[in-house]
């Protein structure tokens, strides 16, 4: 993972509900574990026409959103069946975050894991964007806001180890292994003392 400190960029705006992660990446892509490639059967059925080529009609597939890297979906985006697929295409396809009134809790949490930023803001502010396709934002993940062309911000909660490891570019092995010298230091000493009741933290 690379570090994820700001993300500028225009917005791409999906604005349907109940978004679930079989729209996301359908089942029958979940044959491998290799995240590289996975981006190009992201929204795989809404994205491509019988025949192959692109629905002109999806929204993603219009000139003002290419090369965005903020995605502004309905609400409860990622509903469904887990999968760590969905956050992988997404990811591979070049979202970078999410933003949206309701995410789905696992969704979520696989995706901050994998570091793409999922955004739960009000569903006032959450409806201006949804409605400003185009519009470009700044997202500053150590401060918790996102900035407006007028000057304007959104707050947004990030819980502290997600932002801990987004800032980082860390995952939670990546984290395990930054603390090896204090797991292993702390396991000596216990070794040394088994009846201490020092605390690994």
């Amino acid at each position: 993972m690379k570090p994820l400190t700001r993300i500028r960029s225009r917005t791409a705006s999906l604005p349907f509900e109940n978004i679930d992660t079989d729209r996301i990446i359908p089942a029958r892509f979940l044959t491998t574990t290799e995240r590289a490639g996975l981006g190009r059967y992201a929204f795989n059925d809404w994205r491509y026409l019988e025949g192959g080529a692109e629905n002109p009609e999806f929204p993603l597939n219009k000139a003002q959103a290419k090369d965005c890297r903020i995605l502004v979906a309905g609400r409860n985006f990622g509903c469904g069946s887990s999968r760590e697929h969905a956050p992988w295409a997404l990811l591979d396809y070049g979202i970078e975050a999410v933003i949206s009134s309701e995410i789905a809790d696992i969704f979520r949490s696989n995706s901050l894991k994998n570091g793409l930023l999922t955004i739960v803001i009000d569903e006032a502010a959450h409806a201006e964007l949804l409605a400003s396709p185009g519009i470009e934002l700044v997202i500053d993940i150590g401060e918790g806001s996102i900035s407006k062309p007028d000057g304007s911000t959104i707050p947004f909660e990030l819980d502290r180890f997600a932002r801990h490891c987004l800032l980082n570019g860390v995952d939670q092995l990546g984290f395990l292994l930054d603390a090896e010298a204090d797991i292993s230091a702390w396991e000596s000493r216990r070794a040394a003392n088994p009846y201490s009741m020092e605390s690994a933290a």
